[in-house]
């Protein structure tokens, strides 16, 4: 059997793609194993998902730091514990600084349900993304994984799946026709990258 890429989860809410990891990984069609799940959120859910599947779990509150440094110093320090080869941010309400991209260089990723480079940035995330989606008309939506680096939903695409807009869809109905797309993604793209490679096998982005 080959080595499996020990990852890292970084989240902070309710962890539904903390668990499609955790499934694809107890199914074996996922080559990887997860070291620790760390949330800044005390009352994070995807903590509980982890230590029901038998994970280590840790909490990390970013509000007993005085700065995005030195909270990130102190994530880099439990993950590197905890012998993790690459980070996946699953629903990772914090930026990333350089003192996290230093520490583990294009092995930090993340997924963002809209197609980057639109909707992006600052202030787009939840039902935000999915409603700037609507009001622009676009036809189609979808979701992206990409590498991380300090700005927000900025660093290089990895892949994309696309979903189209239905008529009547408001945010909640395209959130969760984009989410059911991002939980086959986000545990293909580790799977890929576990293989030592940097795209995705899909039909839509290949780098």
């Amino acid at each position: 059997m080959s080595k499996l890429l020990r990852i890292g989860v970084l989240a902070s809410g309710g962890g539904t793609n903390l668990q499609s990891i955790i499934d694809r990984c107890h199914d074996g069609s996922l080559d990887a194993e997860i070291a620790v799940v760390i949330s800044n959120n005390p009352d994070a859910g995807a903590l509980d998902r982890a230590a029901r599947a038998g994970i280590l779990t840790q909490c990390i509150n970013h509000r007993e730091f005085p700065s995005r440094e030195d909270f990130d110093t102190a994530v880099v320090k439990a993950l590197r514990e905890a012998g993790v080869e690459l980070v996946v941010l699953a629903g990772f309400m914090r930026i990333i600084t350089q003192t996290f991209i230093d520490a583990f260089p294009e092995r930090v990723i993340n997924i963002h349900p809209a197609l980057l480079p639109k909707y992006g940035g600052k202030g787009f995330y939840g039902d935000r993304v999915h409603q700037a989606v609507l009001e622009a008309g676009d036809a189609e939506s979808g979701c992206t994984v990409h590498l991380v680096d300090d700005q927000y939903d900025h660093g290089r695409i990895l892949g994309q799946k696309k979903v189209p807009v239905l008529p009547g869809d408001d945010p909640q109905r395209l959130a969760a026709r984009v989410l059911r797309q991002e939980h086959i993604i986000y545990p293909r793209a580790i799977q890929w990258m576990a293989q030592g490679r940097l795209s995705i096998a899909d039909d839509e982005v290949l780098l």
